[in-house]
Order: structure tokens, then sequence, then C-alpha cells
């Protein structure tokens, strides 16, 4: 009978988890940190839809708020999802010591944190 944890034919209906080897528990904790991250800037978006919502009745007018606001939970979501996507994807290639995957994560937040700074200053200009 094989290992579980060996590299089979059965690739595809092995769990990730299982596959390859036990990465140096190091290397998992600070990913679990990097994932933590990335929940912790979900969360602040979230915080920051719900306080535009709520507590910002002079930023501009009811529509750019509420557009704002779900901007922010909208990303929040997928920010939550794409970091245990980012997470999984890191154990898997450190597992198998295959090389780490790139992500546009980082591009598309920065940009959007951008746009998000540049409609809040012209709306603040323009109130």
């Amino acid at each position: 009978m094989n290992n579980p944890t060996e590299s089979s034919g059965n690739n595809r209906r092995t769990p990730w988890w299982l596959k390859g080897k036990t990465p140096d528990y190091r290397f998992s904790l600070a990913n679990e940190r990097t994932f933590l991250a990335w929940i912790r800037t979900a969360l602040a978006f979230l915080a920051g839809a719900i306080a535009i919502d709520q507590f910002a009745d002079r930023l501009g007018s009811p529509l750019f708020r509420v557009g704002l606001a779900v901007a922010l939970a909208t990303v929040a979501a997928l920010l939550g999802l794409m970091a245990y996507r980012r997470w999984a994807a890191n154990e898997l290639a450190m597992r198998t010591d295959a090389s780490l995957p790139a992500t546009p994560m980082l591009l598309a937040l920065a940009v959007f944190i951008s746009a998000i700074a540049l409609a809040v200053i012209a709306m603040m200009l323009l109130s």
C-alpha cells in the first residue's frame, strides 16, 4: 500500500495537505502570519465600509457613500477568499518543493486603495 504523503498517480484525489512532505514549521507559521495579515486588511476594509455607511453623512452624496461602502465591503470579501487561496497555494508549494506562486493581489490592492483614496479626496474637495 502506498504512503498517502507520497506523490502517486492519484494526485487528483489526494488532498493538498497530504501531498509532498511536511514543511519546516517556521515557514508554515510565517505563511499563517501572512494569511492573518491579509485577513486583518480585509477586516479593515469592512470596518471602513461600515463606518462610511453609518457615520460619514457629510462625505459626498448618498449614492457616492453607498457605492464606496459597497466597493470596500466587496473587496473585503474578495480579500478574505484570496487570502485562503494564497495560503493554501503557498503551503502546497512548500510541501512539494515548488516555487512559491506569484499573485496579482498586491497590484490589484494597491490600485484599489489608490483609486479609493483619490475618490475620497475629490469628494472632500468638492463638498
